[in-house]
């Protein structure tokens, strides 16, 4: 029986994340266990080289939700304290060994939204004082700010399950009970030059037509470029300079205009978050109008707008801020489902006894990669075996390798028609890519005779590991395919002795960095061929993988790492 079938129901809970540039987004946590580090297959990537690949999970036991670290270097930490296990509570700070990386606030749903309810409750009404003497009690503002603050600060935690829309409703609705104005819009840049109206609506929640706003947008534009206060500006009952007499606010028949800029707000923590009030970091501007009365800005309600102003603009910066993590989590899912298929296509398994044996490895530096390898048997006494690596990073890489990888998924026992396939894949890339896109290829082909042919197209050079503990360079034998449609690719020969072994390796081995910067370079990998150039294949490429991984050690790949080796074996 599964033992968490018969757990207590849990409440769901999120992290709101606040990666080192100050972003801060809310994430769910689910699936559990929750995991977070570095690699790409967790929950949650930390994107810091000093976070480990795996560094801590977050799982439920008896209902409640546990931090667990999973050996991590640096270290987990709760409110300061590092820990091995924990229970979370509602508002505890996780962090990960480094006081400048990622910050987590774990909350329990529900629970920051209750404390928000009862904030917005218990405000109390101020008392009015008069010549010392308390006057009759009427709302104060001090009482009013902290209701409209809880209020929105609900609306900012509720946003996450509302639209956008529904927010930025909610904000014109405010205005217009806090002015009296008659009808607000709300407009948001679009482009350099534009602004799109957003929200349209008449006092009481009736919907208006885009139509109604009948001042020149320009005109508005110009206000808040001009502007001089952050809260608002009313526009004068004179003819506007460039415009027709019966464009004037006057000629509108508008009692009173006022408009409030929007801001774009740097999200940070503590004092860390400000406003970026310069006119260009302008996100948009909420305008109200009225044609029977002016807008009541007095009383404290000056106040309240500049509060619903600045509390607006964090529910857009935050929306924005959703909006674009919500856009990376779906790319990064797809991203992990080509990553997945890409690591389907490489050999499930290599052949590990008879007279030729092979050992390999490709690890992305990024969600998917440009490298690949493969071994394939080309006759009953012929083995086949390439690799390849696309320039650039990304998708597009990624996916030339897929198709490098079916155009040589077979090969014929001739090295003619070795190169011939060559030659046409050549031709068929740099037509297609213009030579913006090419490969480097080792492409080669043993006999069980000892005969080793091989095209080194622009690859990194192999290392022939002799059985005596010789060790030559496979020098390139041709320009990467792509560059040039009328490129030749001829073959080079060896003959291997029996126990002799091929490494073939991506520029990834050898640009591997540390955290100093150094590579780890052709001279570390030629030591660590030569330590173990005695053992087989498989023995050999374990060495070559634990000395890059042991010089490397926690620091951030720029490249792929792919490391092919090939064995004549003795029978």
């Amino acid at each position: 029986m599964d033992p968490t079938s018969a757990r207590p129901a849990a409440k769901t809970a999120s992290l709101i994340v606040t990666d080192p540039t100050g972003h801060r987004t809310r994430v769910e946590l689910q699936p559990l266990p929750f995991r977070m580090g570095r690699h790409a297959d967790n929950n949650l990537v930390i994107r810091d080289s000093r976070a480990s690949r795996n560094h801590a999970q977050i799982v439920i036991e008896n209902g409640t939700y546990v931090i667990e670290d999973t050996g991590s270097r640096h270290g987990t930490f709760v409110n300061g304290e590092r820990v091995e296990r924990r229970e979370l509570r509602t508002s505890d700070r996780i962090e990960f060994g480094v006081s400048d990386s990622y910050q987590l606030i774990f909350a329990v749903d529900g629970d920051e939204l209750n404390r928000l309810m009862e904030q917005l409750a218990s405000a109390e009404p101020a008392t009015a004082v008069s010549r010392g003497v308390p006057q009759a009690v009427v709302p104060g503002i001090g009482g009013s700010m902290g209701k409209l603050r809880a209020v929105l600060e609900v609306a900012r935690t509720l946003q996450i399950s509302f639209s956008m829309q529904d927010v930025l409703v909610s904000v014109v609705d405010a205005a217009l009970t806090i002015t009296g104005t008659e009808r607000g819009f709300l407009l948001l840049r679009h482009g350099e030059d534009d602004m799109e109206i957003r929200v349209a609506r008449a006092r009481h929640g009736a919907p208006l037509s885009k139509d109604d706003l009948r001042i020149p947008r320009r005109v508005i534009r110009r206000a808040l470029e001009h502007r001089r206060d952050l809260l608002s500006m009313n526009f004068d009952p004179v003819e506007i300079a460039g415009q027709r007499p019966e464009q004037s606010v006057a000629d509108l028949e508008l009692r009173s205009v006022v408009c409030v800029p929007l801001v774009r707000i740097n999200m940070g923590s503590g004092e860390s978050t400000n406003m970026v009030s310069t006119a260009r970091n302008t996100v948009g501007v909420l305008y109200m109008d009225s044609r029977v009365g002016a807008a009541d800005l007095a009383g404290g309600n000056r106040e309240l707008l500049q509060t619903l102003a600045i509390e607006a603009s964090t529910v857009l910066e935050n929306a924005r801020l959703l909006e674009e993590e919500r856009a990376k989590q779906k790319i990064e899912e797809e991203l992990r489902i080509a990553r997945t298929i890409q690591q389907s296509l490489l050999p499930r398994t290599l052949p590990s006894s008879g007279w030729f044996r092979a050992a390999g490895s490709s690890v992305a530096s990024h969600q998917v990669g440009g490298d690949y390898f493969d071994v394939m048997p080309v006759s009953d006494s012929c083995w086949g075996a390439v690799v390849a690596d696309v320039s650039g990073k990304g998708v597009s890489s990624a996916l030339l390798a897929s198709l490098l990888q079916g155009a040589l998924l077979t090969l014929s026992p001739s090295t003619l028609l070795m190169e011939e396939r060559i030659r046409r894949i050549n031709r068929f890339l740099n037509e297609r890519t213009e030579g913006e896109k090419y490969a480097t290829i080792f492409c080669a082909m043993l006999e069980r005779s000892g005969a080793f042919a091989y095209i080194n197209a622009g690859h990194c050079s192999p290392i022939l590991a002799r059985a005596d503990g010789k060790l030559e360079y496979l020098e390139t034998t041709a320009m990467p395919v792509g560059l040039m449609a009328e490129a030749e690719f001829k073959t080079e020969e060896r003959f291997l002795q029996p126990g002799d072994k091929v490494v073939i390796y991506s520029d990834g081995v050898t640009e591997a960095q540390n955290l100093a910067g150094e590579f780890f370079g052709r001279k570390r990998l030629k030591e660590s061929i030569a330590a173990h150039a005695h053992a087989g294949a498989e023995p050999l490429h374990d060495a070559i993988r634990r000395a890059v991984a042991a010089f490397t050690e926690s620091a951030l790949q720029s490249d792929d790492v792919t490391l092919l080796v090939l064995e004549y074996a003795v029978e």
